[in-house]
């Protein structure tokens, strides 16, 4: 997958700055929220048609890159 930056972009000013697809409201978050609930990519992009199979790629990538460097005390879980 190409960079990240083309496709998710984080500004204070959009979503009270949670990582959104560039050039949209979308969050990252969302479409894992929406993929978690059985949705399936064809369904995402046919209800969001700004969308593409590249940016559901590109959320869950970033989502899997940000877990993998996210450390959790045991004591919090």
């Amino acid at each position: 997958m190409e960079s990240l930056e083309k496709y998710i972009s984080i500004n204070p000013e959009i979503r009270f700055g949670k990582p959104c697809i560039v050039n949209t409201r979308i969050a990252v978050i969302d479409i894992l929220e929406w993929l978690a609930s059985g949705m399936t990519y064809e369904e995402i992009l046919e209800d969001f048609p700004s969308l593409t199979r590249d940016h559901i790629l590109a959320a869950i990538n970033f989502a899997a890159k940000r877990e993998g460097i996210t450390k959790i005390s045991i004591d919090k879980i």
